[in-house]
């Protein structure tokens, strides 16, 4: 983003600190705030009729949400929710399309973050139908150390579950399996990354093309 874009922005951003779990827009509610995480992680949570929720896309300091605000509604099919607690910048729904209404340029790169989150989810759908939990959760670990600084990531068994929307036992077993390998070490509430080549050699094809995809259209993210 240009010093000039971001202009448009500042006088109306203002500084949070996101616990985890917390809130930050529902589904098929009009969306008042517009979120951009400085640290820590937000997740987009996709819920069927009778209840049922998966994490389909997660997003950091890389980008924001939602992504439905750029592309003509006002509100989202899906709930975001904070992941990994950290600070955040807000702005009004109302200021953020101003801002956008007076620079082609700043819209495009909100929309070219839009076609990243596309390709995210894409990839999670594929992963989801053709990835082992342990090859699954590998990536996830990988797109959450991507956005955060450092190697530890606060992330309980059951919040794990939810994300990738299998059984606690099943989250249990992928870990060790991953603990196994010595990619990563497993504590209470917490997953410590030992060895990220490994990590993405685990994780294969289900990795890297959505990073690529940023890369590719906004610039350099891991």
């Amino acid at each position: 983003m240009s010093e000039e874009d971001f202009a448009l922005l500042a006088p109306h951003l203002s500084h949070g600190n996101s616990e985890r779990g917390a809130v930050m827009f529902e589904r098929n509610q009009p969306t008042d705030t517009v979120w951009f995480m400085e640290s820590g992680i937000g997740s987009i949570i996709t819920t069927s009729p009778e209840g049922l929720s998966a994490e389909t896309g997660l997003f950091g300091r890389e980008g924001f949400a939602p992504v439905s605000m750029v592309l003509g509604s006002d509100r989202s099919p899906h709930r975001a929710i904070v992941q990994v607690p950290g600070d955040s910048l807000c702005v009004s729904s109302d200021a953020f399309m101003r801002a956008l209404s007076q620079s082609a340029s700043l819209l495009a790169i909100f929309l070219r973050f839009a076609q990243v989150l596309s390709v995210q989810t894409a990839y999670t759908a594929l992963g989801n139908a053709v990835h082992q939990i342990d090859e699954r959760l590998a990536r996830w670990l990988l797109m959450c150390h991507d956005r955060i600084d450092g190697d530890e990531l606060a992330l309980t068994h059951e919040f794990l579950s939810i994300m990738l929307a299998v059984r606690r036992p099943s989250v249990t077993t992928a870990l060790h399996v991953l603990e196994g390998n010595g990619f990563i070490r497993s504590e209470r509430g917490c997953v410590i990354i030992r060895n990220r080549a490994g990590l993405e050699d685990y994780a294969a094809d289900g990795y890297g093309c959505p990073e690529t995809e940023y890369e590719r259209l906004i610039g350099p993210f891991r």
